[in-house]
């Protein structure tokens, strides 16, 4: 093969918006070393996913299928992977960075006796590979070397799941659509050492921060939890999920699930609307993917402004209130 291999993850018959990420990632490294991007989806019956994978600018799409992969194993997972990675010889293998993958990724690596760089945030001529340390307060960079396939799985938010394209070529060796090819791995029941069990199911009020294309994120600047509900009514205004940084779900005012951080979710919305949030570090890394920020806080020093594309300087009690009645007038 040698070029970029990208594996799509699917949860449910669904492909996660980080594996659309990964997939902009995967076209980026390879607009960068002009190398064809390839993809590949592990299971047992992934023909639509694979359909819907193929519209995609790749060169072509690998359906790793047998029966022991229809359940999620990491033994499975690993050793179907290793066994395709032989068999095509990728210079790069890049994966989302999810539980699935930071529970086989690192085995998978180790067959083949690589190093998984995981959880980069850029990608740079060389290239380079970013990684954030210090929950973000510092940046490595990293760059592999031997000979064998370099892995990397991209985070949650550092690349734009709409960067890839259905149409335009992510190099210039892609021209037509996405092959669709079929790999069976060598697999027997004896090798898979786990037993999977029911997937994990969160509770029916677990909100999905990561697919929410716009969201109202409110800090401390609310003063009190009889505040809430103002920034609610905007976030329902905007037709937004209702997100808060670390104090205000620590002291109880919203639901841990709706924290955006690095102890809470990363997410990567079209609209981040930061309000009374002096953007600490910590809140910092969950965000910083978003697609428009724009903070409201009365403190014109506050680091959040650092990252806003558009900030407004002023009382949150009354800059909402007028977002909110001019909104409400624009959608009359």
């Amino acid at each position: 093969m040698s070029g970029i291999l990208v594996v799509v993850e699917q949860r449910a018959g669904r492909i996660a918006r980080i594996s659309w990420e990964a997939v902009a990632a995967a076209q980026h490294l390879g607009t960068q070393l002009s190398l064809p991007v390839s993809a590949v989806i592990v299971g047992a019956q992934t023909e639509a996913l694979t359909a819907e994978i193929a519209a995609k600018a790749l060169a072509e799409v690998v359906r790793v299928e047998h029966p022991l992969l229809a359940q999620y194993t990491s033994d499975g997972f690993s050793l179907s992977l290793h066994q395709l990675i032989q068999s095509e010889t990728p210079t790069y293998v890049v994966l989302p960075h999810t539980y699935q993958v930071r529970d086989y990724a690192p085995a998978l690596a180790a067959r083949l006796g690589q190093v998984l760089i995981s959880d980069v945030v850029a990608i740079a001529d060389g290239p380079v590979f970013t990684r954030q340390l210090l929950q973000g307060r510092l940046n490595g960079n990293y760059r592999p070397t031997g000979s064998g396939p370099g892995f990397v799985s991209v985070q949650a938010g550092a690349f734009r799941a709409e960067a890839a394209p259905n149409a335009a070529p992510a190099a210039p060796q892609i021209t037509t659509r996405a092959t669709i090819t079929t790999f069976t791995p060598t697999l027997d029941s004896a090798q898979i050492r786990t037993k999977p069990s029911e997937p994990y199911r969160g509770s029916s009020q677990t909100v999905d921060l990561g697919s929410a294309q716009r969201i109202v994120s409110v800090g401390r600047g609310i003063k009190g939890a009889e505040n809430i509900p103002l920034v609610q009514e905007l976030a329902t205004a905007l037709g937004a999920e209702l997100a808060a940084s670390r104090p205000i779900c620590g002291n109880g005012w919203l639901p841990m699930e709706r924290q955006v951080g690095s102890s809470g979710q990363t997410v990567s919305p079209k609209l981040y609307l930061a309000v009374g949030i002096s953007g600490a570090i910590q809140h910092l890394v969950g965000m910083k993917g978003s697609q428009c920020i724009v903070a409201i806080n009365k403190d014109p020093d506050a680091p959040i402004f650092e990252v806003a594309d558009y900030g407004i300087v002023g009382d949150l009690f009354e800059v909402v209130p007028a977002l909110i009645e001019a909104i409400k007038a624009a959608t009359q």
